[in-house]
């Protein structure tokens, strides 16, 4: 029986299909995470910093609790490692897909929580490195230096591309503020810094200004995005969907400020007097501020806390796809938590002592329930995964074929 037109047809169209597809290079699944791969990684390292800074300052730790912060701070440098090496390789082998990332007025905001990350790894160092002796005062002293330059480098940059283009009031988050965050944090790693170095030591003053200085520039800078914040949401109400997770990151620079006044006060009530600065009080004096100061941004950033937490589970969108944002519930809250202890050792409050445990066990389970969420979005393909026809089109040899001349 001679076939009908309809099967030859069909026939055809299958050759024609089976074609192209073995014109279409293969992409396999390592080169669809490499080209997939986003600065949004690095959340994922800062919460797991944040668990072992949080334990670290529980009054009392036992070794159990001393060597489990000890496996996050190797666990938060095999992230750092792995989301670094990861993104260059996107760079040089995706560079069309590196430079789209770095310019998206959205995406483009997670770039500085590299320095964020390496933050964390500067203090977990100076928590675990240094009393064990791998490392000294010196080591630490030039890690400050670097985390400040590379701060620097890293912000200013960033803000120029943010800056350079309108946003949309309408659509504006806390998160825009990442830009800023790292400049904000060298308060905090100056006062860890400095809790190796002597008063006596020369090198102390300089940590201790510039400690100020950045704590002064990132906190304003950071206080101004929050109130365009309480203004978009004056506008349109809570904030929804991914954005949701967002409203936690306000309470990090009220947090983290709080906590550095405190420390560099501290601090300063020794350096100040060691070096005869200012005034004889000068030390005490700038403690006794600090500590009311600390006390206004402790209040308000648990304010935020309470303001972002309450609508969370109505507003926000229940996806694997959007399980990086909701990172934001850890790293953002470690300043206010850590400020409790403070709080409570210098008004003498077993309350307060009480209260940072409970708050330390809850993130410990936060960080439980969002890594093994990660993981299973990151097996199932909803995140770090691109489509092949993407990864194809931003390929070298697909760029070269188009006669384009390829970005190395």
């Amino acid at each position: 029986m001679a076939p009908s037109d309809s099967d030859a047809a069909s026939q055809l169209s299958e050759k024609t299909v089976n074609n192209e597809q073995e014109r279409t290079p293969r992409v396999n699944a390592i080169c669809r995470r490499i080209h997939g791969w986003s600065w949004q990684a690095f959340p994922v390292g800062m919460g797991t910093g944040a668990v072992y800074v949080i334990l670290h300052g529980l009054k009392d730790r036992s070794p159990v609790i001393a060597t489990v912060e000890t496996v996050f701070y190797f666990l938060n440098m095999a992230l750092f490692l792995l989301n670094t090496t990861t993104l260059l390789l996107q760079a040089i082998l995706y560079p069309r897909q590196a430079y789209r990332l770095l310019t998206d007025p959205v995406k483009g905001i997670f770039v500085p929580l590299i320095v964020l990350s390496f933050a964390t790894i500067i203090i977990g160092t100076i928590n675990y490195a240094v009393p064990t002796h791998h490392v000294g005062p010196d080591f630490v002293y030039a890690l400050f230096w670097i985390y400040v330059g590379f701060a620097v480098l890293t912000c200013f940059p960033m803000m120029m591309i943010w800056f350079n283009k309108p946003h949309d009031l309408a659509h504006f988050t806390p998160a825009y503020a990442f830009l800023v965050f790292p400049m904000m944090l060298v308060g905090v790693v100056a006062f860890n810094v400095l809790r190796v170095l002597t008063p006596e030591d020369s090198r102390s003053l300089g940590v201790l200004l510039i400690g100020y200085f950045f704590q002064g520039i990132g906190f304003f800078m950071t206080f101004f995005y929050i109130c365009i914040y309480i203004i978009r949401i004056i506008m349109t109400g809570f904030l929804r969907g991914h954005q949701a997770n967002g409203a936690f990151i306000a309470c990090g620079p009220p947090g983290f400020t709080a906590l550095a006044l405190i420390k560099l006060g501290r601090q300063a009530r020794e350096i100040l007097a060691h070096n005869k600065l200012v005034s004889p009080m000068a030390g005490e004096i700038w403690y006794a501020g600090s500590v009311m100061a600390s006390l206004l941004l402790f209040g308000l950033a648990v304010f935020f806390f309470l303001f972002g937490a309450m609508p969370w589970w109505f507003k926000v969108h229940k996806s694997m796809k959007e399980i990086l944002g909701c990172w934001a519930l850890t790293f953002p809250n470690v300043g206010w938590i850590a400020t409790i202890r403070e709080l409570a050792d210098i008004f003498n409050l077993p309350g307060f002592h009480v209260l940072h445990i409970i708050m330390a066990v809850l993130m410990c389970i936060t960080w439980v329930v969002l890594f093994v969420l990660t993981v299973v979005a990151f097996f199932q393909g909803h995140i770090f995964k691109s489509m092949p026809e993407d990864v194809i089109k931003d390929s070298f040899l697909h760029r070269h074929e188009e006669g384009e001349t390829p970005i190395v």
